[in-house]
């Protein structure tokens, strides 16, 4: 008898949703819309802000490491703090040592680095000309490249005590701050002009985590490796973490948004079903049919068209995803199984809460009146 029961309203199910195609049309839209939303949303907001904070990063260094006791450090003691950081967090990383040397006789700070690396941290400056790449180059800061008179491509003359070290200028380096005023070359060349060992003064780390993380790995580094004392540099590390936060905020108020406005549409939706359908909830309710029987099968067609739109919306969500996320951040993103759920649940709750009232309604229709109506 049950089965009997099931296979009527089933089939009673699918001819409401078949003699309605508009209707039906609209709501499963509607709900498909609201979960593609959602679901492409969802997905930047979880996947994009992960390689934003990679970006970020480029823009200079969150870490500086400096001598804990002497004035320098070695390049073991880097390579400890290196190792101290967690696994994949290091973005970029570049040791300097600084000395004084002249130019035409006139004192400048000479910044001796790994070229590579130091692009790698110092990729927001703005370089006219390129970068050095050989040894026997030179980048000046534009302070010094005013002050000396010097153009790309001119040669120059470093002095150090009583050595000298003839370079070519391959670029000048706009940073928009104190390093204007440095002389950047290869630490194998100010090593030869000074005639030293590799030490560092400095070294600069860009690393990929939030700012609360990143100043307890700062304190475990200054108690944990000898002769190393780590310092956050807080703007960039503050900044970095409000820029994401900011993100999050606004596509999770976009989601809430689209959600309440498909709820409205699912909503108008069924009780515009209601409407039509008054005459027939009147005749059914007067041969025999119980207020529960009559909200079973509405919020069965409510399902059935949260189910359609959010099936929907998840496989156009994901395309929606990722067309947005290679025009705007040129990266794909990733499918999460996890939130193609949520969504699809989500969609189901949503048109279940939307049918709610109009369903309701139907079941306190009173046969009698309808039909007199009629």
């Amino acid at each position: 008898m049950s089965t009997t029961k099931g296979t009527f309203r089933a089939a009673m199910l699918a001819r409401s949703l078949t003699r309605r195609r508009s209707r039906v049309v609209i709501a499963v839209l509607a709900v498909a819309i609201g979960a593609a939303t959602m679901f492409s949303l969802s997905t930047i907001a979880i996947d994009i802000p992960k390689h934003l904070a990679l970006d970020i990063r480029s823009v200079g260094a969150n870490l500086l490491v400096s001598p804990s006791e002497t004035d320098t450090m070695s390049q073991q003691v880097v390579a400890d703090v290196t190792a101290a950081l967690p696994d994949g967090s290091v973005v970029a990383r570049a040791g300097f040592r600084f000395e004084t040397v002249r130019i035409n006789q006139q004192p400048f700070i000479a910044a001796g680095t790994d070229m590579a690396d130091a692009q790698s941290v110092k990729g927001y400056w703005s370089v006219d000309g390129d970068w050095p790449e050989h040894p026997g180059e030179v980048l000046l800061g534009t302070e010094v490249a005013e002050w000396v008179g010097l153009r790309v491509g001119d040669p120059l003359t470093l002095s150090y005590d009583d050595e000298t070290l003839r370079l070519r200028l391959t670029g000048i380096a706009d940073t928009g701050g104190n390093e204007d005023a440095l002389v950047v070359l290869s630490m194998d060349d100010l090593e030869t002009l000074t005639g030293s060992g590799a030490v560092v003064h400095l070294a600069e780390f860009s690393v990929a985590l939030d700012a609360t993380t990143l100043e307890a790995v700062a304190a475990a580094i200054t108690a944990q490796v000898p002769y190393a004392t780590a310092a956050v540099v807080q703007r960039l590390a503050r900044s970095e973490a409000d820029v994401l936060a900011m993100l999050r905020s606004l596509l999770s108020i976009i989601s809430v948004v689209v959600l309440a406005l498909t709820m409205i549409g699912v909503s108008t939706t069924m009780a515009a079903v209601v409407s039509e359908r008054r005459t027939e909830i009147g005749l059914r309710k007067a041969l025999g049919a119980g207020d529960a029987e009559v909200v079973a099968e509405f919020m069965g067609e409510a399902l059935v068209l949260g189910a359609l739109g959010g099936l929907l919306g998840v496989g156009t969500g994901y395309l929606l995803a990722q067309y947005v996320s290679q025009q705007v951040f040129a990266r794909p993103v990733a499918f999460t199984p996890w939130l193609a759920a949520a969504t699809f649940a989500a969609a189901l709750l949503t048109t279940w809460g939307a049918g709610l009232l109009p369903v309701r309604k139907a079941a306190t229709i009173d046969p009698a009146i309808v039909l007199r109506e009629e």
